[in-house]
């Protein structure tokens, strides 16, 4: 099974940040796209007391179902990540909540993927604020976050689901998902 091995990291200015992530030898891999997120679980947040999430994603027209497990955090955020391309999103919603899941939070964000060859780094535009992933190696992590001046006490190992908790405590918005229309409203 695949282990996701990655930090996160806030940006203050996405044109820098692009600028460096050139200059460090990185492509731009896919271009800003819009991507919606959408977590299942079953009654009782059974997956969430197991620290699992299941989550279907629409990134531009693509479709993709992800499991994750087995989380750890130390310095970075690790867990097992099995993941395949559905072709019908709509039908895959309706075989979830056939089985007996049901949505429990929505997130949405546009994403540029960059690479090296080496590993992932991923910027996403959130209506909570900008964030920066880095997934590959651990080495290969934090040679890429040095490179783009960025330390291990800026590593972020949360997922967005915990940092929009985490920034609603913060704002005492009312909004009840992290997309763009509930978090301007």
């Amino acid at each position: 099974m695949q282990r996701e091995i990655e930090i996160k990291f806030q940006v203050k200015e996405l044109r820098k940040l692009g600028r460096t992530l050139r200059a460090a030898g990185f492509r731009l891999a896919t271009p800003r796209t819009h991507e919606m997120n959408t977590l299942y679980d079953l009654p009782g947040e059974i997956l969430r007391t197991r620290k699992e999430l299941l989550r279907l994603r629409k990134y531009g027209s693509a479709w993709m179902l992800t499991h994750k497990s087995g989380g750890k955090k130390g310095r970075h955020s690790s867990r097992v990540e099995l993941e395949t391309g559905i072709s019908d999103g709509a039908k895959m919603d309706a075989i979830l909540r056939g089985l007996g899941y049901a949505p429990s939070f929505r997130y949405e964000k546009f994403r540029a993927e960059w690479t090296d060859g080496k590993g992932q780094v991923v910027v996403d535009e959130t209506p909570i604020g900008n964030f920066c992933e880095i997934e590959g190696k651990t080495r290969w992590i934090d040679g890429t976050a040095k490179k783009l001046g960025v330390t291990p006490v800026d590593y972020i190992t949360k997922n967005y689901a915990t940092l929009f908790a985490d920034w609603k405590q913060a704002t005492k918005s009312p909004a009840q998902e992290m997309t763009f229309k509930a978090v301007k409203g």
